[in-house]
Formats: C-alpha cells, structure tokens, sequence
C-alpha cells in the first residue's frame, strides 16, 4: 500500500469495550454488543474499522491473491495494537474448498507476519470439525448457529493464547474457535485481527 492509503485507513482508537473491542464513548468491561453473551475469548482488539475502503483492501487480498497485503496488514495491527501476554499464536483454521480457490489462507499469513513482528511461535493449534457454509449474508443469530460446533483441537493449547483472524464482524467465528481453544488447553484466548465491523 501507498503511505497516502495507509494513511486513510480508519484506525480504531480507544476507548474500547474492554471484552468485545468495539469502539465506546468511553471504556466499559462490556457494551451492548457483547453484553450478555456468553463468549468464550477473554478480549479481542482489531486494527481498522471494516468500512467500505478496507472492505475493497480485504476482498483483494483475499480474493484476488494480493498476498502482499497481509505484511502490511500486519504492520498496521502492530501499530494499532498491543501485543498480546501470551506464548504463542494460532489462526482460524481454513476450509479446504476455499484454500483451493484462493491458493492461500489470509488468516494463516497474517498469524505468521505478527509472529515474526512480535516474536512469538505460530500454531495450528485448531482443526475444521464439519463444513461451514459461507457467513455472508447471515444474521448475527444465523452466524452463531453455522459455526458452532465448527472447530476442534489439533493439538494441546498452551495456557494464553492469541487467535488471529482477517476481519471480526459479529465474534462467531472467533468465539467458536475459542471455545475448542479452551477445550484444547487453553486458559486465556485474546482474537486479534486486520479489521472489525463497527455498529
């Protein structure tokens, strides 16, 4: 990306829900998009706003190969965000048929770029357990339905862990795959992502 693009990117900036990571007037433990629900991911913070222009950003680097993008997404969510107190971090694991299409894993390269940033070790710690139809289109309802259940562990967890992914819109996908985190070991899961959808 060219500085003046990197420059436009809607940064999210604090305060933020303490759990969920969306913007707020000013800090809270929980908002009311996440209050009352029961999440299995201690915080999750993303970089950018998942508006129209980082919608276009995330669409070319997920569907048209620009690969790149995932270094310089890593670049923006070290600048946006702390680095999380764990001692490793894992992605949500692909779906094979996607994989086949797109040739690569968005939230894999991004993992691997903020481990090399933070020096911390990447692990597939998460496995599919079932298909998936795409979320696209569902509601916040729907969304939890389709993934629950989705992941399972491939492996033993270490106690903290950070998940990372592209793009948090509602927190299903992120809350499934840290629920079979927690199943898998772990004790404390923070989601880390590119972007967020804010409401």
């Amino acid at each position: 990306m060219c500085a003046g693009c990197r420059e436009s990117l809607p940064v999210l900036r604090p305060p933020f829900c303490e759990r969920c990571g969306a913007p707020t007037a000013w800090p809270v433990s929980r908002c009311r998009e996440c209050s009352g629900r029961r999440l299995a991911f201690a915080s999750a913070r993303a970089a950018v706003e998942y508006d129209d222009r980082v919608r276009r950003l995330v669409a070319g680097w997920k569907e048209r190969g620009l690969r790149r993008l995932a270094a310089a997404a890593a670049d923006e969510v070290v600048a946006a965000v702390v680095r999380p107190q764990v001692s490793a971090l894992t992605f949500v694991p692909p779906d094979r048929e996607r994989v086949l299409e797109r040739g690569h894993h968005p939230a894999e390269r991004l993992a691997h770029e903020l481990g090399r940033r933070w020096e911390l070790p990447v692990v597939p710690l998460l496995a599919r357990a079932r298909w998936v139809r795409h979320q696209r289109g569902l509601d916040r309802a729907e969304r939890r339905r389709n993934v629950a259940g989705a992941f399972r562990p491939a492996a033993t967890a270490p106690a903290r862990v950070a998940l990372v992914d592209d793009v948090y819109t509602s927190g299903a996908t992120a809350n499934a795959a840290a629920s079979a985190l927690r199943k898998g070991g772990a004790r404390r899961v923070e989601v880390v992502t590119f972007a967020r959808v804010v409401r």
